[in-house]
């Protein structure tokens, strides 16, 4: 890892430290349209989730039965009221919350049938990488989905986006970003963009992994399979790997 990724990953850490006591009840309710929206479609799915930038877990009560949840994040003090709340709610479907970073995730190819990212790539110190982790950890047929503000600097939503524009610095985030930055850089198909509450702010992106082409792009190569390295030392730093 470079010196300047380091450094940009130290100020995520700091800014989620300082937000993660009030984040429920700021910044929230504020993204709870998207959460949803993203949940239910991925409540229509079956076997196993990755919730990459779980958070506070304000997601994981939402999450079907059915599912079987992993949940990561970066931020240590986000992920202490997570593990709090699969307690308090007792989601046994959530099988780890995990200290981990999102552009070195730590999992074997094709290991979950969903991985979902929401209002994650504006706030990690390089979105390209995290979106190939999404894609190589998702299995073939299966489905990414990003929940994200992407930049508009036109009408009303342009308007808007400038006047929050302070205060999402202050979180970490990137208002200018453009949603080419992933789209442009992945081999997973787009299915469905959907702008969501509040007033298109933030928009749903679903996508998916050709069934079988990892399978066979790897055969053609002469690769095998990446396996999953070691969890546990993976997570040292005041989380346990599970619960």
């Amino acid at each position: 890892m470079s010196v300047k990724s380091r450094i940009d990953e130290k100020s995520v850490r700091e800014a989620y430290a300082r937000w993660a006591p009030v984040y429920d009840f700021s910044f929230g309710p504020i993204a709870d349209a998207g959460r949803k929206h993203a949940v239910r479609a991925i409540n229509r799915r079956s076997g196993s989730v990755l919730e990459v930038g779980v958070g506070t877990g304000l997601s994981l009560p939402r999450y079907g039965k059915h599912l079987k949840v992993t949940g990561i994040d970066l931020s240590t003090d986000m992920l202490k009221k997570a593990r709090t709340r699969v307690k308090e709610k007792n989601l046994a479907n959530v099988e780890a919350i995990v200290e981990m970073d999102a552009s070195e995730l730590a999992f074997a190819d094709g290991q979950f049938d969903t991985v979902v990212a929401m209002y994650v790539m504006t706030v990690v110190p390089e979105p390209e990488k995290v979106m190939r982790e999404l894609e190589r950890v998702c299995a073939p047929g299966g489905q990414v989905f990003i929940v994200n503000h992407f930049a508009q600097d036109h009408g009303v939503r342009g308007r808007i986006e400038r006047w929050m524009a302070p205060a999402a610095r202050a979180l970490g985030w990137h208002p200018d970003f453009k949603v080419e930055t992933i789209t442009g850089i992945t081999k997973l198909d787009l299915q469905e963009t959907q702008p969501l509450n509040p007033m298109g702010l933030f928009t749903m992106l679903r996508f998916q992994k050709p069934a079988g082409e990892e399978a066979a792009d790897r055969q053609s190569e002469g690769k095998a399979p990446r396996s999953a390295p070691k969890i546990s030392g993976e997570v040292e730093a005041g989380a346990p790997a599970t619960f």
